[in-house]
């Protein structure tokens, strides 16, 4: 979609151009204006336009510093087509280090959103069209909730073959089948034929190089398979990339204190014991055990839990035999990064 003349809220970016500029959303009761900040990469070359969004939940800043590596990166110089960096889609959230916007409504539920509708609304029509709208393919970076840890995992409906080719380029140790949901990014996206694809990672109001370092080079693969990027340079991904056809939650069976005995990225049997509640003198514990094989992608982390609170997150399995482990050795990581740190995450064999 990227012509000579590009424009986003109404500043001009040139073929060969990079350019910041802000996007005017609302103001503050003092009249302290709001806006979204973006960031526009045109290449010499022509090319494809992909927007690359983190923080349409506030409190999820992963996907901040993931944005913000990024951007430093040199091979940005040699962009064909237009690469549209937005760091920070709810301003509002992100100063408050919260999820929701002040009208208490969540973004990612509001779009396509409406010009004459809520704050929230108001936003996701903003950034339908300036944003998503000028453009062919996305990337929308999330994070778990508070107190929730993800596993780095990409999802998006596997319905969609070329979805599906971005995914598997992006190199996550999962790959999530997430059918469209009313109202989210991805949805209105999918709705005007833009390839958007989702990253999820961490925690909320948390930095984890593990996830960041994934999702960096992961945007970076996208564009190469895209063409944004030459191909001669793409990161290879992990061995053991997961497909997962569904997920469901395992939830506390009492009230009382967790305790956890698998790690996030671990694999799972049928009636596997994962995790134990019991009351604050220990007397009587209720087990929580899996339904089906997977892989443990997300897990709560608070300990202290109510009947029926969300614990363990498990996606089921498709292409990958049991009994294996993620090998951390073949994600791609950063050079100044210690693995030997990161075996929180998974589970080593012996």
């Amino acid at each position: 979609m990227s012509g000579d003349d590009f424009e986003i809220a109404g500043c001009k970016i040139s073929i060969g151009e990079r350019k910041r500029l802000e996007i005017p959303v609302a103001s503050l009761f003092d009249y302290t204006a709001i806006s979204i900040p973006v960031e526009v990469i045109r290449g010499i070359k022509k090319g494809p336009t992909m927007f690359v969004s983190a923080a349409i939940h506030g409190d999820e800043i992963i996907g901040v510093e993931i944005l913000k590596r990024l951007l430093a990166r040199k091979e940005l110089k040699k962009v064909r087509g237009t690469l549209i960096v937005v760091p920070i889609v709810n301003p509002f959230g992100y100063n408050n280090n919260t999820r929701y916007l002040p009208d208490r409504r969540d973004l990612n539920r509001c779009f396509p959103g409406s010009e004459k509708g809520s704050l929230a609304s108001r936003i996701a029509h903003t950034f339908m069209n300036e944003i998503i709208k000028k453009s062919d393919y996305g990337i929308d970076i999330h994070s778990g909730a508070i107190h929730r840890f993800n596993f780095p995992q990409v999802r998006l409906a596997f319905k969609d073959s070329i979805e599906m080719k971005m995914a598997k380029a992006f190199g996550a140790p999962v790959i999530l089948n997430s059918p469209l949901r009313d109202g989210t990014l991805r949805q209105s996206a999918s709705a005007l034929g833009i390839k958007t694809i989702l990253y999820e990672t961490g925690e909320a109001l948390r930095f984890d190089d593990y996830g960041i370092n994934i999702g960096l080079h992961g945007i970076l693969n996208v564009m190469r398979e895209i063409d944004m990027l030459k191909t001669s340079e793409i990161d290879p991904p992990p061995l053991n990339v997961m497909t997962a056809k569904s997920s469901y939650w395992l939830r506390a069976p009492k009230s009382g204190s967790l305790r956890m005995l698998k790690k996030i990225g671990s694999f799972v049997q049928p009636g596997e014991l994962v995790g134990v509640v019991s009351d604050p003198y220990g007397d009587r514990e209720a087990q929580i055990t899996s339904a089906t094989p997977g892989v443990i992608i997300c897990v709560a982390t608070m300990p202290l839990v109510n009947r029926g609170n969300a614990i363990v997150h498990l996606a089921t399995l498709e292409d990958m035999a049991m009994g294996e482990e993620v090998s951390e050795s073949s994600l791609v990581l950063d050079k100044d990064i210690d693995i030997e740190n990161e075996d929180w995450f998974v589970n080593k064999k012996s």
